[in-house]
């Protein structure tokens, strides 16, 4: 991994010249990023974002953190919250912006500790990577967690994207789930190995939930076939 997505964030936060991410998908064409959105304050973030930021509680877990802004808006609210990410440039990012409890790590490998709050946002189901993996990360998730506590998550449902056919039904590939997507982001003429990034609909999203013991609620839609859930034990 060149882990440039994290190069990027770091450039921005050092003023070493950074450059827009180019991020290209399975479904769709090379795309311009601008990596100061990464960095953005509370009120410049999307209505889902703000609704789960303000139903954090207790000792919160940020999984994915990127840039930090979520971490950092909580740590300035008061919050006990630990950032994690497998960037090692983005972690370097979060400590220079102040984030006390910042650490390169997966998910997967956290153990010996409760949250009473998890945090997967900016597409929080995009670490799944698949949806046959998604019960490991959710059983993971269940197994970290405080008995009143609660794991806030945001995805789309990118059937969208897809075209139509005459009889309204959407021309999805044949083998695997449709939002199984894969991703590659490039910066600065370098390019970074393929990786699988999951979007999944609500109601698989709630299925497989189920059938790994979580309670699963729709708090929030957003207009870009977005959503936001809560996990409860």
């Amino acid at each position: 991994m060149k882990d440039l997505f994290g190069k990027a964030i770091l450039d921005f936060q050092t003023h070493n010249s950074p450059e827009d991410l180019v991020t290209e998908t399975t479904i769709s064409e090379a795309d311009e990023m601008s990596v100061a959105y990464l960095f953005r304050k509370y009120n410049e973030m999307p209505k889902l974002e703000k609704k789960g930021l303000q139903l954090c509680k207790g000792k919160v877990l940020d999984v994915g953190c990127g840039a930090g802004s979520h971490a950092l808006y909580l740590q300035e609210k008061g919050f006990d919250v630990t950032a994690i990410d497998i960037s090692e440039n983005a972690i370097k990012a979060c400590q220079l912006r102040g984030i006390n409890n910042a650490r390169v790590q997966n998910l997967l490998e956290v153990k010996d500790e409760k949250f009473d709050t998890f945090l997967l946002l900016m597409n929080g189901t995009g670490i799944f990577g698949t949806l046959a993996d998604t019960s490991n990360y959710l059983r993971k998730l269940k197994s970290l967690l405080n008995p009143n506590g609660q794991i806030l998550i945001d995805s789309s449902d990118i059937i969208y994207m897809f075209d139509a056919d005459d009889d309204g039904s959407y021309l999805v590939p044949a083998d695997g789930y449709y939002g199984e997507l894969t991703f590659t982001v490039s910066y600065k003429g370098a390019t970074e190995e393929p990786f699988p990034w999951l979007y999944i609909d609500y109601n698989t999203f709630q299925n497989v939930a189920h059938a790994n013991g979580l309670h699963c609620e729709l708090l929030l839609e957003g207009k870009h076939f977005d959503y936001l859930a809560k996990l409860t034990l």
